[in-house]
């Protein structure tokens, strides 16, 4: 049975992120703390036969392969912003329905035994908003499942430069989760600290990986190049986290950010170096309705 993938329209903002990540064409080579997310989400499932799988924000596929190979199920839906990406998730999974769009407003269906989301929510308008989405999209006894950020996630970026993404923190989503209605709620943290060789390494990861609407402008070259040269393109960070003017990246910004960077996040990675660090902080969702 041949698939074809269905399509809604994008807002303003989601037609950016969505043209960042689809510019982010070395993904899953950078994204290595996502793929440790994904493998978590997936020893988390709590059945591996289930009646019908909706996963939201699949991305490249990270964990879409994971589930094609570990999970059977009756009904797949796989849902994804890019609309680039539908051929490959639908080789992934040939049984699958692709849904292609905002999963904030357009129809995932009902009746699914297993919500399923990895590193994509923070990327809500709202993202509260999903659970109770999901409780209406899940049947009786369904599971909801998902990874997203805690207000600690990059907080290097956030305490030097003063962007980034608005973070719910654990009391908010633990506030949805009972308005929701949902039960034997499990909530959980992972901090991991990643060592660069130097503040720009950051950027060029972080641009690598997409993040970049809402935090660093991926349209910026951050390379030795640019340093050396210092044609540096007046670039925002994007929706800001305050009612202040957008942030823009100039000469004298960018050599404060390297030298305040290694004054205030430095260490030596385990080979002994000096390196710079950059903190992802994993918040993991998992709930059932009753």
């Amino acid at each position: 049975m041949e698939h074809h993938p269905a399509i809604s329209k994008l807002s303003t903002r989601k037609q950016t992120i969505a043209r960042h990540f689809s510019q982010a064409s070395q993904y899953d080579k950078h994204a290595y703390i996502q793929q440790q997310v994904c493998q978590h989400l997936l020893m988390a499932i709590d059945n591996t036969n289930q009646d019908s799988v909706l996963e939201v924000g699949a991305g490249t596929g990270q964990l879409t392969q994971l589930l094609a190979k570990y999970v059977q199920s009756e009904r797949w839906s796989i849902n994804e912003l890019c609309e680039q990406q539908a051929t490959h998730l639908q080789e992934l999974l040939p049984q699958a329905q692709i849904l292609i769009g905002d999963a904030e407003t357009m129809d995932l269906g009902g009746e699914h035994s297993l919500i399923i989301s990895a590193n994509a929510i923070q990327w809500f308008d709202n993202p509260l908003s999903f659970i109770a989405q999901s409780a209406s999209r899940l049947k009786p006894n369904g599971q909801l499942l998902l990874s997203t950020f805690t207000p600690d996630n990059f907080l290097q970026i956030k305490t030097l430069t003063g962007q980034g993404l608005h973070y719910p923190d654990i009391s908010e989503w633990q506030s949805a989760l009972d308005q929701a209605g949902f039960q034997h709620i499990k909530l959980s943290t992972q901090r991991f600290n990643v060592p660069f060789a130097q503040p720009y390494d950051v950027l060029k990861h972080m641009k690598m990986t997409g993040v970049s609407t809402n935090q660093i402008d991926s349209n910026q070259t951050y390379d030795k190049q640019t340093y050396d040269k210092q044609t540096y393109d007046k670039q925002t960070i994007g929706k800001q986290t305050s009612n202040t003017q957008p942030f823009v990246w100039t000469k004298t910004r960018l050599q404060a950010f390297e030298r305040d960077y290694w004054q205030q996040f430095s260490g030596i990675d385990e080979d002994g170096q000096p390196c710079v660090y950059l903190t992802y902080d994993v918040l993991i969702v998992d709930a059932h309705l009753p």
